[in-house]
């Protein structure tokens, strides 16, 4: 007998194959006979959902924006994690998650999928910064910023990080990117008006020094 799922369902269970079939074998390395096996249904009724791979990539896509946006405000909102540890926490949940991470970061930053590229940038750009003043407006309560900004000032933050820290936007040997970790962290300060060295430990979301490691 066959089955008839809701559209939905059955929509989620493509892109969740997909998922895994992109982690395991690679955007290239993926057929849609893989995705049609996998989740055991004809080809009509892929194509009834998506019109080819690639639009179960940019489906996908979407998909990732919303989980990471949703990661980001559970970490935004839990009152049990100190202020600097939730702002680190915000931005290590805009990292992709699961086993077809890398291949949906790779498939993003390729020439031809810019537009897809551009159109993550845009949703962290226009969601990001309003929940990191939300944490912003805490620490001001709580004494550890000072700044009548903290929209502006976390705006000015997700932008830059999100084009200079972008290796697809900006060139830069390991010396130039340490040099530019330093200065961002150093004028980040000085946006919350907050003490000189004690946001050294935003260094570890870039891979840089520690916060002892500043002279």
């Amino acid at each position: 007998m066959r089955v008839v799922k809701d559209a939905e369902i059955r929509r989620n269970e493509i892109l969740d194959a997909a998922e895994e079939l992109f982690g395991q074998k690679g955007f290239d390395g993926t057929s849609t006979k893989d995705i049609l096996e996998k989740v055991g249904i004809a080809r009509g009724t892929l194509y009834y959902h998506f019109q080819s791979k690639e639009a179960i990539m940019d489906a996908l896509i979407d998909r990732y924006g919303d989980r990471i946006l949703h990661a980001a405000r559970e970490v935004a909102v839990d009152k049990s994690i100190p202020v600097n540890e939730r702002i680190i926490g915000v931005v290590m949940a805009l990292n992709v998650k699961g086993d077809s991470g890398e291949e949906i970061k790779e498939h993003m930053h390729k020439p031809q999928n810019a537009l897809m590229h551009q159109k993550i940038q845009k949703v962290i750009i226009n969601n990001v910064p309003g929940i990191l003043a939300g944490i912003i407006r805490e620490g001001i309560e709580q004494g550890l910023f000072d700044t009548p900004f903290p929209y502006e000032c976390m705006e000015m933050v997700v932008a830059y990080m999100n084009t200079v820290f972008d290796d697809d936007m900006v060139e830069m040997t390991n010396e130039e990117r340490v040099s530019r970790i330093r200065a961002f962290v150093f004028n980040l300060e000085r946006l919350l008006g907050t003490e000189s060295g004690s946001l050294m430990y935003i260094m570890q979301l870039f891979g840089g020094e520690d916060s002892n490691d500043n002279e």
